[in-house]
């Protein structure tokens, strides 16, 4: 099977999914705006054929080139794990004659409005929710949802360009920030505790599930640098909390005719146990929680992936064994490391239990913390004891610390 890889090798991530096609069997074609020398070795290693192209964004540029492709060798499937040329590759399979999601099935995936639109019409938990194009639709949609409220790209991933508006003074310093995009969500902000929901699906059937809570909500590690973000994968899914996010997340990938491969979604759970739905990708989380994830289960799930899309099946059962958490560090200071202080009392206590520490070295330059989760560096725990893994991972939040000057 030769299978098509849209940009292999960027967001870094996306080289071990690539990696994981070949380990599943496939030819793995590549195309990107990456130059050669510029891909990292799992997936230059990976490709039989890379394609480099002056630039994504260019879709006639890219569907001509695809089609010469195409008339020199056979291409069986088309793959995209980021986000923002997830429609461009629905496309291509469409151009192509191929299976997998089309233009107007990835849409509601990319589009917020449009996505909690098909949501509403199932019947499913959405928050309250106006699309807006100019300042005044944005005024106009905040009398209608009230405050609090989320302003949000109704294309992005994560929290780029989302901000919380407690109050119509709030909402006016808001809105210069988001100027630049050109059609934004205006949400009812849902006071609850945030999770995920992550699936590998085959065949319309989920193979693989995860569930993960953020502690504390994205949003407030977006506004606060002091904060470390904490993303915990959860062992026992059948916690009775937790059932009502698994049964809402089954229930919106139907609504929107999600059959093969990785999905993210986020929902809340309010005090009084009603759940409401987030946003979903048909992509993988971000931000290394696939790492995370294969720390819970020894599991490869890059690879996992690859078997269900290519085989609609994965290599072995995966099977939950820990809780794990990444723990993601903001230097104080600016300029560069110099030192840490905490790590060496910290490993001494739970070194067993350290899955992976990264860790910018002195002499590095900081990393800047509102344009990337990982920030400064990150430790992986794990334990299959949920306090114990709680307890390791809030203590390096708080116990670590990185300097820089």
């Amino acid at each position: 099977m030769n299978v098509l890889m849209i940009s292999p090798g960027y967001p870094a991530e996306m080289a071990f999914f690539t990696r994981g096609l070949g380990q599943a069997g496939a030819r793995v074609l590549g195309l990107g705006d990456q130059s050669p020398d510029a891909l990292p070795p799992p997936a230059r290693d990976a490709l039989a054929h890379y394609v480099h192209v002056g630039s994504l964004a260019d879709e006639d540029h890219v569907a001509s080139t695809v089609r010469a492709m195409a008339r020199h060798v056979r291409i069986d499937q088309v793959e995209c794990l980021w986000e923002p040329y997830m429609v461009l590759a629905a496309r291509l399979r469409e151009h192509l004659g191929l299976p997998g999601l089309t233009v107007e099935q990835t849409v509601p995936f990319r589009d917020k409005e449009r996505m909690k639109q098909l949501l509403d019409a199932a019947g499913l938990r959405t928050p309250w929710h106006v699309a807006a194009r100019t300042v005044a639709d944005v005024w106009a949609a905040a009398e209608r949802v009230g405050y609090p409220l989320i302003v949000k790209p109704i294309d992005g991933a994560g929290s780029a360009d989302t901000y919380r508006a407690g109050s119509a003074a709030e909402l006016d310093a808001v809105l210069p920030m988001i100027r630049h995009v050109p059609q934004v969500s205006v949400e009812e902000f849902v006071e609850a505790e945030e999770f995920t929901y992550d699936t590998i699906c085959a065949g319309g059937q989920v193979l693989v599930e995860n569930i993960c809570q953020y502690h504390p909500r994205p949003l407030l590690t977006k506004m606060h640098e002091w904060i470390s973000p904490i993303t915990m994968a959860l062992r026992d899914l059948d916690d009775p909390g937790l059932q009502g996010g698994r049964a809402l997340g089954v229930a919106v990938l139907r609504a929107l005719g999600f059959r093969d491969g990785f999905t993210h979604m986020e929902w809340y759970r309010k005090a009084d146990g009603e759940v409401v739905f987030g946003e979903i990708g048909a992509r993988p989380p971000g931000a290394r929680t696939v790492d995370v994830m294969n720390f819970a289960t020894d599991s490869d799930l890059f690879t996992g992936w690859a078997h269900a899309v290519t085989r609609g099946r994965l290599p072995e059962p995966v099977v939950r064994r820990y809780n794990a958490a990444s723990i993601f560090k903001r230097a104080s200071g600016a300029g560069r490391i110099t030192h840490y202080e905490g790590l060496d009392h910290l490993l001494g206590e739970y070194r067993d239990h350290v899955a992976a520490l990264e860790l910018l070295p002195p002499g590095a330059p900081r990393r800047d913390w509102r344009a990337t989760l990982i920030a400064d560096g990150m430790v992986i725990v794990r334990h299959p004891d949920l306090p114990k893994a709680l307890e390791m991972a809030q203590r390096f939040a708080a116990e670590l610390r990185l300097y820089a000057g």
